[in-house]
């Protein structure tokens, strides 16, 4: 039986809305995708859509190729978005994307919440290029990666309240993850997601990371980074615990690659500018198949 069957979407209108959603998330979120395979069938394409939804609206903002000016791009993400949420409110919508977000929103009593804080952030990478300290940076990463993990919750099944919590905590492990591998992409946009008082405690600024040279300040500012991701990581870890037993080996294998990017800075010896950190194809079938095991286990 295929995925969409399972989940019992038989609409072929909502069927096509998945699949699209399911295409974002095969072409750009490899990692993610891989995680997302351990899934039971039946769970998969609502994660396929959360992912479809966030995708689309980064696509939007860092979209490199675009010609669209920056006041043309955030009109676009408002009109989207003004729409997206609208058909949240209605349960409506002819977008291929939001068709099955909505689905998926409706089916698991998702709060509507969450998307406003995401497009919040979507839209404040159009305007905001640096981060003053932690709580500053903390309004972006709430919206752009804790939500995520809130909003994955209800799909994955919660067998207590106290699941909510460290979903959030490892979402938000997940994008600093992300920051601290991407600094040389990000100044490409003009962005910097490190917050700059603790740059600055290492004797870091913003003229220093632009010169793209890696200097011992440098890496003692990473790995000051690289600290919080793996308390925020030890402080989720216990919540899997929570979650249906079926899809534990799907967030434990998402927190071993995800997090794992910060060993992988380290292997580089923090070579951020010359070198992508990058999950290696050994790593991913090793953590694959000892989660593919469990997952097997666990349903049965």
């Amino acid at each position: 039986m295929d995925e969409l069957s399972a989940a019992g979407i038989t609409d072929p209108q909502l069927r096509n809305s998945y699949l699209a959603c399911k295409k974002l998330n095969a072409e750009h979120g490899k990692t993610y995708y891989l995680a997302t395979l351990l899934l039971p069938k039946a769970k998969r394409p609502f994660v396929h859509a959360l992912y479809g939804f966030a995708r689309y609206a980064d696509e939007i903002v860092d979209d490199l190729a675009s010609t669209l000016t920056v006041t043309q791009k955030r009109d676009l993400l408002m009109r989207w978005s003004d729409g997206v949420l609208a058909s949240l409110k209605s349960g409506k919508s002819d977008d291929p994307i939001a068709i099955a977000l909505i689905d998926t929103v409706k089916r698991f009593e998702i709060p509507h919440e969450h998307f406003v804080a995401f497009l919040h952030s979507m839209a404040m990478d159009l305007t905001v290029t640096e981060y003053r300290t932690y709580q500053d940076l903390f309004e972006y990463v709430y919206g752009s990666a804790a939500v995520i993990g809130l909003e994955m919750v209800p799909i994955l099944g919660a067998l207590d309240p106290g699941a909510y919590a460290p979903a959030e905590k490892l979402g938000i492990a997940f994008q600093l993850a992300n920051f601290i591998r991407d600094v040389g992409e990000d100044l490409e946009r003009g962005r910097i997601y490190l917050p700059l008082d603790e740059l600055a405690a290492h004797g870091v600024d913003r003229a220093m990371l632009e010169r793209r040279v890696l200097t011992s300040e440098i890496i003692s500012a990473l790995q000051f980074q690289i600290a919080r991701v793996r308390q925020l990581q030890r402080e989720a870890t216990p919540g899997i615990a929570l979650l249906s037993p079926e899809s534990r080996p799907c967030i434990e294998a998402a927190s071993d690659l995800y997090c794992g990017i910060v060993d992988e800075v380290e292997r580089i010896d923090y070579d951020i500018f010359n070198r992508r950190a990058k999950t290696s194809t050994w790593r991913r079938a090793r953590v694959a198949s000892r989660a593919y095991v469990k997952a097997v286990q666990a349903r049965r």
